[in-house]
């Protein structure tokens, strides 16, 4: 009797000190959260990509709605988003001036979409910055700021006065490719087939980057080609920006930025905007999770009418097909998330803990001040725990409790991001005067 009721006391004890241990890691939760709260109210949060489509631009549906979309405003209001920068995005097509003009054409929409926001449909809610002093302006004020960024130089065509045009237009970022090569420079996606057009950069691309120098718009690396991003590093005479790419020793995706990517952009004093994009964080899980993801889009497809198609079917449509599969696929993937957040026994998910590795990897290599934050909201991405602007937060409570300092935290969500900004526009300021 004696054994039994020792062994009853142990056990009591094993329970008693497990209870405590829990309400110590809880107390611990719960003032990580309050620290983590009162540094996401303090800082300038953000996202240097969100892709939009100009449907949810119009006067009846729009941003200040709580749309299917990830990026809108009330979603943004709760999770703490500051700065959203807008793409204006288009696909890749033929190289001829028929191409070009109805890209050209595409991408004006786009500026007309984020003009309306920002002027006629919500002018007391965002406003559009083009300078990190307006960032600053309209935060003080109480409002979101948008501001835009272009995907794909395709719209540029063969008049560089374009690059002029975009940037009066609000551009202050712009990629030279995207999923294709285009007349100005190879896009990584020639590294599947190993097969370029440029070998990097062409005649017209190597002037395109001297206009954006001279125009004080950052060049983004985030599409192009690796020996693309080498020959823009050895012409550029401004900072550069990967506007939304991760790590490529953590995730082995071409769209990813290699350890000596990552050391030519930190000599070359840019930011790399770490991309909350499932398979390009986290291969292993992001397989295993998109088998049963893909059945349940395949499903949805199905009750829409939609032929569901793989990812080498969606390149070999026109500019205009591509946008509209992509359409389809923004209201598919909002459905999907509603599913999945329902069901039980998934695989888990690429989640803000693999997002927040590949700051740490990259912080890590290139230092601080060369990291920084993306969604590609409405473009792909999105993961657990960040799946639309509404939880923000948790990607900066992630990094409290990695340990890193508030100053460290504003860093990543905006200050190194608009230190770049500010780096580029004083030096398209000595350009113009020479």
């Amino acid at each position: 009797m004696k054994y039994i009721s020792l062994f009853v006391a142990i056990i009591f004890l094993m329970i008693s000190c497990k209870k405590e241990s829990q309400k110590k890691e809880n107390l611990l939760e719960d003032q990580l959260i309050v620290k983590a709260k009162e540094i996401h109210d303090k800082i300038i949060t953000l996202d240097t990509h969100c892709d939009i489509n100009i449907k949810n631009f119009t006067d009846s549906i729009n941003y200040t709605q709580d749309l299917n979309s990830q990026i809108t405003l009330p979603k943004m209001n709760k999770g703490g988003l500051d700065v959203a920068w807008f793409i204006v995005y288009t696909g890749q097509d033929s190289l001829n001036q028929a191409g070009y003009t109805k890209a050209y054409d595409i991408a004006m929409s786009k500026f007309d979409a984020i003009h309306k926001l920002t002027k006629e449909i919500a002018p007391n809610q965002i406003e559009l910055a083009l300078t990190s002093d307006d960032v600053r302006r309209i935060y003080k004020k109480g409002k979101k700021v948008a501001m835009i960024g272009i995907e794909n130089g395709y719209p540029v065509g063969l008049d560089i006065s374009n690059v002029k045009k975009f940037h009066d237009l609000g551009a202050r970022y712009m990629s030279l490719s995207h999923n294709g090569h285009s007349q100005l420079c190879d896009s990584n996606t020639g590294e599947a087939d190993g097969k370029w057009l440029h070998n990097g950069l062409s005649h017209l691309g190597k002037e395109v980057i001297a206009e954006m120098n001279k125009q004080g718009i950052m060049i983004d690396v985030s599409h192009p080609s690796k020996e693309s991003m080498r020959k823009m590093i050895e012409l550029t005479k401004a900072p550069i920006i990967a506007s939304h790419s991760s790590a490529r020793a953590l995730c082995d995706h071409s769209r990813n930025l290699d350890d000596e990517q990552l050391q030519w952009l930190k000599e070359n004093g840019g930011v790399v905007q770490t991309v909350a994009f499932t398979s390009y964080l986290n291969t292993e899980k992001f397989e295993k999770r998109s088998v049963k993801e893909i059945e349940i889009g395949k499903q949805i497809a199905d009750s829409m009418g939609v032929t569901w198609l793989e990812r080498e079917e969606v390149m070999k449509l026109s500019a205009e097909g591509k946008e509209k599969y992509y359409d389809f696929l923004g209201t598919m993937a909002a459905i999907r998330r509603a599913k999945v957040k329902k069901m039980d026994n998934l695989p888990p998910a690429v989640d803000v803990i693999d997002f927040v590795n590949h700051i740490d990897y990259m912080v890590g290599k290139i230092g601080i001040d060369h990291v920084g934050i993306s969604s590609d909201f409405d473009g792909g991405g999105g993961i657990e725990g960040w799946s639309d602007a509404s939880e923000t937060f948790n990607v900066t409570l992630e990094l409290v409790k990695r340990g890193y300092t508030e100053e460290q935290i504003a860093q990543l969500w905006s200050g190194n991001l608009l230190r770049v900004l500010d780096e580029v526009q004083k030096i398209a300021e000595e350009l113009q005067k020479t």
